[in-house]
């Protein structure tokens, strides 16, 4: 049975992209574009998360290996973002079909307004027939603005275009109940939302050429899965592995998706980072928000506001005790509800559609 995904996510790693000295795989690059091509032709929206530019730059350039690590990484990206993506043009151009670069940063997250920019680049593109090839901006993200990997930016992306499915591509068949090198060890094939404590058995051992672990994976998956969208971790090795996957044919890991979450609450689930103040709740209205009935924040129902924060901005909700809430996008500033704290009759601070809960990640 085929599975009912349009708009699907493909995240494609480095382990998958690279042979084992650390050059590019030309051959499994030109059978992922055979396999993105022919879901295009069936009807499908398809956005290619891509790592590869290092690899694709170490090809073309000797670095010292005394040569500081962040400036190397930010001069084979730099490099090799150009023949990644020319690489992917030529491929996909065999099949007729354009692609275009999106190279993005963790910053690019930060404010709606970032946001709706980036999300309306993907829609005219998709709109138009183009593949999205994204990836991290390494050039200019250093340190504490990258992301975790390029998991965690196909996480984000599948949230904010709403995709049905997002497939990471990795270089084992999914993830194990153990170590995948115990031949005891076998692949979990669903894992449903309200699965934790993956530590107790994912492999936290890093992949070679990339920064990310199984751990991470697990994690990131488990979120996004808990906002709607179906996630599948699939040996992107195996031949003809997309069409295997949909049409659940092959060994991999799919978590099983919650019930769906609208646009503007997916963005404030990964938003925790960017949060400009913290407003405490008393607990008539931790009660009011966390009930079943739709509520929105009202001034009075606020003890104290903490950091400055503008209309649009993210805040951090939190109760008596300094336990998380959830977060919401300010209707106006602090100083405005600064001076409005605890008044009945006035604008809400943070409307119920520009709410999201900690428990409707529960």
């Amino acid at each position: 049975m085929m599975l009912p995904y349009n708009r699907i996510i493909v995240k494609i790693g480095s382990n998958v992209l690279t042979q084992e000295q650390g050059m590019p795989d030309l051959d499994r690059m030109r059978h992922l574009v055979e396999q993105l091509a022919a879901l295009k032709k069936e009807g499908k929206e398809v956005i290619v998360v891509s790592s590869g530019a290092v690899a694709s730059g170490r090809s073309l350039i000797s670095v010292s290996e005394k040569a500081d690590a962040v400036a190397t990484r930010q001069l084979l990206a730099a490099i090799g973002q150009v023949k990644l993506i020319n690489t992917y043009a030529d491929l996909f151009g065999e099949y007729g079909l354009i692609c275009a670069q999106v190279l993005v940063t963790k910053e690019d997250f930060r404010d709606r307004q970032h946001y709706l920019n980036m999300q309306n680049c993907f829609r005219i593109l998709l709109q138009n027939n183009v593949i999205p090839i994204v990836n991290e901006n390494d050039v200019i993200s250093v340190t504490e603005l990258m992301f975790t990997d390029n998991d965690e930016l196909a996480g984000l992306i599948a949230s904010m275009l709403n995709a049905d499915a997002l497939i990471i591509l990795t270089n084992v068949n999914g993830i194990y109940n153990g170590n995948p090198q115990d031949p005891a060890a076998a692949v979990i094939p669903e894992i449903d939302h309200t699965t934790t404590g993956f530590s107790s058995f994912v492999s936290t051992q890093r992949s070679q050429f990339g920064r990310g672990g199984m751990l991470t994976k697990c994690h990131m998956a488990h979120k996004v899965a808990q906002l709607g969208i179906a996630v599948h971790i699939a040996n992107g090795k195996t031949e003809n592995i997309l069409p295997k996957v949909l049409r659940q044919e092959v060994i991999n890991t799919r978590f099983v998706p919650k019930k769906t979450t609208s646009g503007k609450k997916k963005w404030l689930a990964h938003s925790d980072n960017y949060a400009k103040g913290v407003v405490q709740l008393n607990a008539g209205a931790k009660a009011a928000l966390t009930s079943a009935k739709a509520t929105s924040l009202l001034p009075v129902g606020i003890v104290k506001i903490a950091g400055n924060f503008q209309k649009g901005d993210i805040i951090r909700l939190v109760d008596e005790n300094e336990k998380p809430v959830g977060l919401g996008i300010a209707e106006y500033s602090s100083d405005k509800a600064q001076e409005r704290l605890g008044q009945k009759n006035q604008k809400p601070v943070v409307h119920y559609d520009y709410l999201f809960l900690n428990a409707e990640l529960a």
